[in-house]
């Protein structure tokens, strides 16, 4: 049995708003020297990005509740506002907003260098079940689990989303953090989603096994509606312990992929609420997706 469509309403995102710093580099990295490169500073952050992209896939409805720093609270609001998101932005006075430091080299693959800012300080403080008024449908960045505070808030945002019979999605975020904090731990705080939306790096790590597709219907004895992103092989769908979708590739000409998976996510997310079953919004995702990769940054 295909699982259901989500209900119909607004998406409310809970995650990341980042200062992206991406630099492309054509030749090597010198090290102790420098390396010439095309550096651009951005707005991104999966959650955010995810938001901006399932506004650019057709739902008219977004809202993204982040922590930033104060001082660049007005220009991430602006270009979020401007992306169609209605933002839900948390000034900090004490901490700076997140930064990544993206290196892209010639075959548009990237590296991270991370900075979580304010980030990891939303706290269940920043939390109302009244935010969830009129959401169709929740999404938790998975960078929320990487600390206690925001860990507690993605609870707290979980359980209020269930009393109300709000369908949840987390995405796991980063394979790194994911064991730096531990399997165990992430999976306990998976508890009680709905969708889970890994790339193969994350579904082999949270699972120990080697095949993506192994992987997948095994999470999804946890997490009834499990999609794993393979990147340029396409995806995979899982339900109640069964692959039941392979998904194709879209082909493209990849510049930069960085935010591929957030697009992905967006979409397929913007998808569910507008009625696809769970395969058709994972080929909306590989859309998107591809869409993704042929622009530098994460977002439309």
């Amino acid at each position: 049995m295909t699982e259901a469509p989500v209900t119909a309403g607004a998406l409310l995102v809970i995650g990341d708003v980042v200062t992206d710093v991406v630099a492309r580099h054509r030749s090597p990295l010198a090290r102790g020297t420098d390396t010439a490169a095309r550096i651009r500073v951005l707005p991104g952050g999966a959650g955010a990005n995810a938001a901006c992209w399932a506004v650019h896939w057709g739902c008219g409805d977004v809202r993204l509740l982040g922590r930033v720093g104060d001082g660049e609270a007005g220009w991430h609001e602006k270009r979020l506002r401007n992306a169609g998101v209605r933002p839900l932005l948390i000034p900090d006075p004490e901490a700076p907003t997140a930064t990544v430091i993206a290196l892209v080299d010639a075959t548009a693959e990237r590296t991270f260098l991370t900075d979580s800012g304010a980030v990891l300080r939303i706290s269940p403080a920043d939390w109302s079940p009244s935010l969830l008024d009129g959401v169709g449908h929740l999404h938790l960045s998975g960078y929320l689990l990487f600390a206690d505070t925001s860990r507690q808030l993605a609870l707290f945002a979980l359980e209020s989303a269930r009393a109300r019979g709000v369908p949840v999605s987390v995405d796991p975020a980063s394979a790194g953090f994911i064991a730096e904090l531990g399997v165990d731990r992430v999976l306990a705080a998976l508890d009680g989603a709905d969708v889970l939306i890994p790339n193969a790096d994350e579904a082999r790590l949270l699972t120990g096994l080697s095949d993506p597709a192994g992987a997948a219907a095994v999470l999804s004895r946890q997490v009834p509606l499990t999609v794993v992103t393979l990147g340029a092989e396409g995806a995979l769908v899982a339900e109640s312990g069964r692959v039941t979708a392979r998904v194709p590739p879209v082909p493209a000409d990849a510049v930069d992929t960085t935010g591929a998976g957030d697009a992905f996510t967006g979409a397929f997310l913007a998808a569910r609420l507008a009625g696809a079953d769970a395969r058709e919004a994972a080929a909306q995702g590989c859309r998107a997706g591809a869409e993704a990769v042929r622009v530098i940054g994460g977002r439309p």
